[in-house]
């Protein structure tokens, strides 16, 4: 029997567009035409910290968190990726897994935070980049998809 809270915006709804699931995680896609490849990792069931999970489920879950993160690094080619699990606003367990480039909208500060003022140049050299990694978004969520298949 899985737990969920009625209140729950992830019990309630996928929270994007499901690439990859089982019967405890799900991997879903974020469409965030500012942060390409920003992708996420919910457990299923309702919980909310992670020592709440057994050894064995946290480390599955991780399992997965660190395969996101390879591919990621393998397709899009990030200068950085971030990993977050805060649960502050949902209070379900879910990692955010995040690929950064040097010359993105936001870098160095958290993508929630403002983002630092730039010049033009720069911020044209960021769009030209974004399209380009857009353009790289298919066969990321393909071999993202292959790769959990394959676990």
């Amino acid at each position: 029997m899985t737990s969920t809270s009625p209140t729950c915006p992830l019990c309630i709804n996928p929270g994007g567009d499901v690439l990859w699931r089982n019967n405890k995680l799900r991997v879903i896609t974020i469409n965030d035409a500012s942060h390409p490849g920003f992708t996420r990792v919910i457990w299923q069931e309702h919980v909310r910290e992670m020592t709440d999970l057994s050894v064995s489920e946290r480390n599955e879950f991780m399992a997965v968190v660190w395969l996101v993160e390879q591919v990621q690094r393998q397709v899009l080619q990030p200068d950085k990726i971030n990993l977050a699990q805060f649960g502050n606003m949902v209070p379900h367990l879910h990692w955010h897994v995040i690929p950064r480039w040097a010359d993105d909208s936001h870098f160095p500060e958290a993508i929630w935070a403002s983002a630092p003022a730039r010049a033009p140049e720069i911020e044209l050299a960021w769009q030209t980049h974004k399209t380009q990694l857009h353009a790289l978004l298919p066969r990321y969520y393909k071999e993202l998809e292959a790769a959990l298949l394959q676990r």
